[in-house]
């Protein structure tokens, strides 16, 4: 049997996605009326598009070789300032800066984690297997309107 990992981006977004983390800022800006971000907000986060993800599972399952290890990432790092900017526009909110001992408040279990500059590279995984991204990335994708049909 041949087998590798993938590794998905935090941020799995496109449409139909309902339980990732995308809806849960977009959640969060509805109910508190802000859309926010940590600090000056560069801290970023690797994203991928569902379908170029599920193009990376095929690969995987068809030519990968043997115990590799691939990384899912369409876009190495969006700053979540761009994130809470994109939400903020859908949504027509204020977008804030939440200073990082309140992040808890407004962020609830996810206060330490939106602050974190976490970028991923999908470099070698695009090299071995030829797969590019070529979905919309997530601030498009955002601005596509999906996340927000009630």
């Amino acid at each position: 049997m041949r087998s590798s990992a993938v590794r998905l981006a935090p941020l799995v977004h496109g449409e139909g996605d309902q339980r990732g983390f995308t809806p849960t800022p977009i959640g969060l800006a509805r109910a508190k009326g802000v859309s926010a971000y940590v600090g000056d907000g560069s801290n970023r986060w690797p994203a991928v598009h569902r379908l170029d993800a599920a193009h990376l599972f095929r690969l995987a399952v068809e030519a990968a070789p043997a115990g590799s290890r691939l990384h899912a990432v369409g876009e190495e790092g969006v700053p979540f300032r761009e994130i809470a900017e994109a939400i903020g526009r859908q949504l027509k909110l204020r977008v804030v800066s939440i200073a990082t001992e309140d992040a808890g408040n407004h962020f609830g279990l996810l206060g330490p984690l939106v602050s974190i500059d976490n970028p991923a590279s999908s470099a070698l995984t695009q090299e071995r297997l030829g797969w590019r991204p070529t979905n919309l990335p997530l601030t498009a994708d955002i601005k596509d309107g999906h996340y927000f049909n009630d």
